[in-house]
């Protein structure tokens, strides 16, 4: 679709956006190129791969990769399919081996993403002298690497365009709180593991529903009334619906990340809420690592929030500890992938604790997750037939409410947890992408023709406000 087109599918200013973008086959196709092909996505976690020749199968869109650590424990992030004629030269969800042998053709390829160099029939590429007599440069032919890659606190990201600004920068303030869920609970830098290994499964919807849930949807606690009143908390008292005063909706417009989360405190007026009352002794470990996080970051500032990371990688900070990746199936299927974390040093006693709950809570088979994809499989049936796809969405609630917030640079917050401004900002962002402006334009939106301001009141003027 053309720049135009796209711009009519999401209205800012009137909070409503064509149901088109949630089934429509051509914009998921563009999706893959404007948004996969050139974003930052999560990959896996450097725990995934602890030893020389370690490898991992993960997924960048609907391309399939391998995330490896080759035997000088350097790791990359490789395409998975063979230089010679596309087949996967890995079928294996995670191993170690010294090569990567197509069972098509036999090319084989060391971890590092190289076309083997050994000459002869069995190895690097058979008939290598006899049939290519020896004119094929196998330098040139080693699997395709991502362009960009960061090992960020463990977590590894990956992007396919080599002009994407630095991770970092692509995060910008909104990292302060993926360093709550990768930070260790007692205070220092990084710390997390990937508690046994990753829970994936399918369900028939689209996959900005996920983050644009996890984003800041406060409002559909609706949905999970029998698991408040089931009070499934840690603590076993409460319920997580009723959250604590400062708990608000933040959001970053020119990034399209956003969530739910504290304002900033010092470090030592922090109180951690009642933690696994229901488990002595693991409540008691709680206590003593918070305590120790307040003398290691005393003087310094408490960031707590949890939400998505654009386009498709969301988290939670606290319990569940976690990360969620939303990979597209094609505009009505997604395969979700979530990740439990937990400090590498914990005692066992505590992991074993934690992934019971995790699995509890979260997950296809967590009270919570089930009501969601419940949500997520009917919303996305009932908006692809002719006549539903005339009708918006509504994101109007605390619309024209958001003020820029200087705890978080970049940011804006309404002084509610319930609004669905943090997801307008989502689909503004995804917007900019998809009319394929390019990164000094993406990452300095006011230089741009199209550029719509945020926050904006209902029915507001671009060009005046601009």
């Amino acid at each position: 679709m053309e720049s135009e087109q796209i711009r009519e599918l999401v209205d800012i200013p009137n909070g409503v956006a064509s149901r088109s973008i949630f089934v429509d086959e051509e914009l998921y196709r563009q999706e893959l190129k404007q948004i996969f092909g050139r974003g930052w996505l999560m990959v896996g976690h450097e725990s995934q791969v602890p030893e020389p020749d370690d490898f991992m199968l993960s997924r960048m869109g609907e391309e399939s990769v391998i995330l490896t650590r080759d035997r000088q424990g350097e790791l990359h992030v490789l395409l998975n399919s063979c230089r010679h004629r596309g087949m996967k030269v890995c079928r294996f969800d995670k191993g170690n081996t010294r090569l990567f042998t197509c069972p098509y053709h036999a090319w084989s390829y060391t971890t590092d993403g190289s076309l083997v160099e050994r000459a002869g029939d069995l190895f690097g590429v058979p008939g290598w002298k006899t049939h290519y007599h020896e004119a094929l440069d196998k330098k040139e032919w080693g699997l395709i690497s991502v362009a960009q890659m960061r090992n960020y606190k463990g977590t590894i990201w990956a992007t396919w365009d080599i002009d994407a600004p630095p991770l970092e920068e692509y995060l910008g303030s909104f990292k302060l709180w993926l360093d709550s869920a990768l930070n260790s609970r007692s205070g220092e830098e990084g710390g997390s593991t990937v508690l046994v290994g990753v829970q994936k499964w399918r369900v028939k919807c689209n996959w900005k529903f996920a983050p644009t849930n996890f984003i800041g949807d406060a409002a559909h606690a609706v949905s999970h009334k029998s698991v408040n009143l089931a009070n499934i908390s840690p603590s076993g008292s409460g319920r997580r619906d009723q959250r604590a005063k400062g708990h608000y909706a933040f959001g970053w417009p020119d990034l399209g990340h956003g969530g739910l989360g504290f304002t900033p405190r010092p470090e030592e007026e922090w109180e951690q809420g009642s933690v696994f009352g229901r488990f002595p002794e693991v409540s008691e470990y709680f206590r003593e690592v918070f305590e120790k996080r307040k003398v290691e970051r005393a003087g310094e500032t408490h960031y707590q929030g949890k939400g998505t990371i654009f386009p498709n990688t969301s988290f939670h900070e606290d319990q569940p500890r976690t990360i969620i990746v939303h990979h597209p199936n094609g505009p009505e299927e997604t395969e979700f992938w979530r990740y439990y974390l937990v400090d590498a040093d914990a005692p066992e006693f505590v992991k074993d604790t934690l992934r019971h709950y995790f699995m509890t809570y979260s997950g296809p088979g967590g009270m919570t997750e089930q009501d969601d994809l419940e949500n997520w499989l009917y919303a996305s049936d009932a908006s692809k037939g002719m006549i539903a796809r005339q009708f918006p969405y509504n994101y109007q609630q605390g619309l024209g409410y958001s003020e820029p917030f200087d705890g978080y640079p970049g940011s804006v917050w309404c002084g509610y947890r319930e609004t669905e401004q943090n997801q307008l900002i989502f689909l503004k962002r995804w917007s900019e992408f998809m009319q394929g402006w390019n990164w000094d334009e993406l990452m300095h939106r006011s230089t741009h023709p199209d550029y719509v301001p945020f926050p904006l009141k209902a029915g507001e003027n671009v060009e005046e406000v601009r």
